[in-house]
């Protein structure tokens, strides 16, 4: 791979980069290209201005007042050594616990709480452990203790076998019905059918079961009943996993024999790690508003918030802090180029637009429209300081990759303009074929995969760009969440088809029956999913984390509808909750 990536940026580019942030303002210092912006525009002949459509998006609900007000006193040597102190008590806790299945509902309530990832040499050692000298201890045992085995098992990616299952079935091959006796059990068994692969039917079977007999307990009430209602709206293994960590803290405090060092534990470092999150929102909001480029380009939706909401719910960790901060630009970029596509662009000037990202030319600018020369300009900018610090710190060019993934990203979403011209209503595989790449999936975890600290293998690059089922399950499962949750809005505003409205027009059903067969292929795509885990061992863990976290937070934004496109209702509760609010102690 070539390294010189210098030779890429303009001189002044690298010139005005800051030692802070790799994002910042990317018109400014281009005052030779400004002016030959400013010599075209002005050379234009005055033609019929073009009938743009409008996607009535609601304004940004959050000032920058508002965000540059948000400060946390959970931070310091004080709390600081506080955590440390926790965290040696509940490695305490883990060593005392008697016998396996009290280790292993310790360690599911330490991931729960959002704190596993500071036990993770523990963690590990205690699953491997019981997986290599006491799992009969357990697997022997009642249906909670062997699904609670099975799952956490399955996470940690050890080869277990779902047919440990089997012996809960019947003579008839059915599952007990005496395990309905059991809610705790029928729960535990309920969250491990989720964790199944292509081809067990097992697991599909133990799905089905638990579903149904859930739904019809009675008897039971107070915390066990809300945490069956959780668990029927979503299985904890869609969830996103910093807001599963909130309701978890507070569940786990009415729970019987609640540990208080984990709770203490868990509600000090939320807090520790929400103060993080605000100083990057704050840092990242002085670059969006210095950019200027809401104001510029008002037809596209101002997110940034929403946008640093889905950064965290890709990679939530205090550690990635600057993947958050970049990644936050980046989705607010694909934000104002999706609503340049999907609605305010004509197709003559999104064919231009695709041809200069393709290009990745500075030089093919002038042939744009004011608004998207502004767009492309900040766009090109804003990549290539990111890159630079790659280059900085690993001697790694990483253009190569990012401007591809811009170039599909646009060219998919031409596709989808060419559609919508002709009123062609594609297949449904034509549509995913398609629309995998359009929902920016591959663009968000590509970058991710590069901005996550450590310098990648080349082992590594080659199994991301040689094998894309990882990032293609993901994106599909991102894609058909949204347009479950937005389709019925979009088509209001004019858009293509998407997955429900093209099945419903190849097959000849009802909308209910198509949004019943979506749902099922989000379940087939879990799967893949869950078998990419345990395949594709060259990529690191952080990013594998971060293929799975992308389908949960879109699972999160869409469950109750266009959380994005109308952010004032649970997605503002959600931002209030992780971002704003610190919990109680």
């Amino acid at each position: 791979m070539a390294l010189n990536l210098l030779s890429q940026f303009p001189t002044c580019s690298l010139a005005r980069l800051p030692p802070l942030s790799p994002m910042i303002p990317a018109a400014r210092g281009h005052g030779n290209m400004a002016r030959k912006i400013r010599r075209s525009a002005s050379a234009q002949i005055s033609e019929p201005p073009t009938l743009r459509r409008s996607g009535n998006y609601q304004p940004t609900i959050w000032s920058y007042d508002f965000i540059q007000s948000l400060k946390s006193h959970y931070k310091g040597e004080v709390y600081a050594e506080r955590i440390e102190e926790l965290k040696e008590a509940a490695r305490r806790c883990l060593e005392e616990a008697d016998g396996p299945l009290a280790q292993l509902e310790l360690i599911d309530d330490l991931q729960r709480l959002g704190v596993g990832r500071l036990f993770e040499k523990e963690i590990d050692g205690k699953l491997k452990a019981i997986y290599m000298g006491e799992k009969e201890m357990v697997t022997e045992g009642d249906i909670h203790s062997t699904a609670l085995y099975f799952r956490l098992l399955r996470e940690h990616v050890f080869e277990v076998s779902p047919e440990i299952l089997r012996r809960f079935k019947d003579e008839t091959g059915s599952f007990r019905a005496g395990l309905c006796d059991d809610p705790i059990g029928l729960l535990s068994l309920y969250e491990a059918s989720y964790h199944g692969l292509d081809g067990e039917t097992i697991l599909d079977e133990a799905k089905a079961f638990t579903s149904k007999h859930l739904r019809e307990l009675k008897h039971i009430q107070g915390n066990i009943a809300m945490q069956v209602d959780h668990a029927l709206e979503l299985p904890v293994h869609w969830r996103m996993t910093r807001l599963e960590a909130r309701w978890y803290v507070d569940f786990y405090e009415k729970k019987e024999g609640m540990n208080p060092i984990l709770l203490q534990l868990a509600k000090l470092d939320f807090n520790m790690v929400q103060s993080n999150y605000q100083r990057e929102l704050r840092k990242v909001s002085r670059w969006w508003d210095n950019l200027g480029l809401a104001k510029k380009l008002s037809f596209a939706r101002d997110r940034l918030v929403e946008d640093y909401l889905w950064s965290m719910g890709i990679v939530f960790e205090p550690r990635f802090g600057h993947c958050r901060e970049v990644l936050t630009g980046l989705l607010q970029f694909i934000t104002t180029v999706d609503d340049m596509y999907d609605v305010y662009g004509s197709l003559d000037e999104l064919e231009l637009f695709t041809d200069a990202v393709d290009r990745w030319d500075i030089n093919t600018i002038e042939r744009l429209p004011e608004y998207m020369r502004i767009c492309f300009l900040a766009l090109y900018n804003s990549t290539h300081d990111a890159a630079y610090v790659i280059l900085r710190e690993h001697g790694l060019d990483i253009i190569p990759y990012l401007s591809k993934a811009w170039a599909n990203y646009c060219k998919a979403g031409l596709v989808e303009a060419k559609w919508y011209n002709s009123s062609y209503t594609p297949t449904l595989k034509e549509y995913l074929n398609n629309a995998w790449i359009s929902i920016s999936g591959p663009i968000v975890l590509i970058h991710t995969f590069f901005l996550l600290g450590q310098k990648p293998s080349k082992e590594s690059i080659d199994c991301l760009t040689n094998d894309q089922n990882l990032i293609r399950s993901s994106s599909l499962i991102f894609r058909l969440n949204d347009d479950l949750g937005t389709s019925t809005d979009e088509l209001a505003r004019g858009d293509v088809p998407k997955s429900i409205q093209c099945y419903m027009h190849e097959v000849g059903v009802s909308e209910e029956i198509a949004r019943e067969h979506i749902k099922g292929v989000i379940s087939d795509l879990w799967k893949k999913m869950n078998q990419h885990r345990a395949t594709l061992s060259a990529l690191p863990k952080s990013f594998i984390a971060a293929a799975f976290d992308l389908p949960r937070m879109s699972t999160c934004a869409y469950l109750y509808g266009d959380g994005f496109g109308v952010p004032d209702r649970e997605t503002k509760d959600i931002v209030m909750s992780l971002v704003v609010e610190p919990i109680r102690l």
